[in-house]
């Protein structure tokens, strides 16, 4: 059975987000359909106005709509210590931890396998920051794969001529986990970053 055009062209737009798959396209845009015209209309609306009105923060990369982002404007947060992520997603994640500090956001995540080099990362608003001699400790929060670990030791080594300790998120065995379920590789690393109980 043939769907009318305009649903047909929804649900492929739907399907160009990530983790949506056809069947569940195809569920949103029945969805929508039924939705009263005014709910539509502000889906609409808000979807343009996130196209048009979020940036990234010029100090940190952090998405905003308002320069510098709430983050880099807060008197609050320890100036000492700076947390370096792939994508301003990651920072709901960290900040959900009680983290007190400051970000960089790469705004970008690397495929090695894709071509990507981490020798094209713009580094210099990074070493600015370094520059300025606040930052005492920085955080290397990228993903735990084998592109986070190339891209992790590129920055390091970018930051070496600083005078500032590089740490990087411990790993480990997750909470709730099975031993006999986990990767040899994490399982390595999580001997490796054994503490005294």
């Amino acid at each position: 059975m043939r769907l009318p055009r305009p649903l047909e062209n929804l649900i492929d737009q739907l399907q160009k987000l990530p983790s949506i798959g056809p069947k569940t396209a195809q569920r949103l845009a029945l969805y929508i359909l039924r939705l009263p015209s005014e709910e539509v209309s502000q889906l609409a609306r808000a979807l343009i106005d996130v196209q048009e009105r979020v940036f990234p923060c010029s100090k940190c990369g952090n998405l905003t709509d308002s320069d510098p982002c709430p983050i880099c404007s807060n008197p609050a947060r320890l100036g000492n210590s700076l947390c370096i992520v792939e994508e301003a997603s990651d920072i709901l994640s960290i900040e959900r931890t009680g983290y007190n500090g400051r970000y960089f956001v790469l705004n970008r995540s690397f495929k090695l396998m894709d071509d990507s080099d981490p020798a094209e990362m713009n580094v210099q608003p990074l070493l600015r920051i370094l520059n300025e001699g606040k930052v005492q400790e920085v955080i290397l929060a990228l993903n735990p794969t084998i592109d986070g670990e190339v891209v992790s030791r590129f920055l390091a080594t970018a930051i070496s001529g600083h005078n500032v300790k590089v740490t990087r998120l411990a790993y480990g065995l997750p909470i709730g986990g099975d031993i006999e379920f986990t990767d040899e590789i994490t399982l390595r690393r999580a001997l490796e970053g054994r503490k005294e109980f």
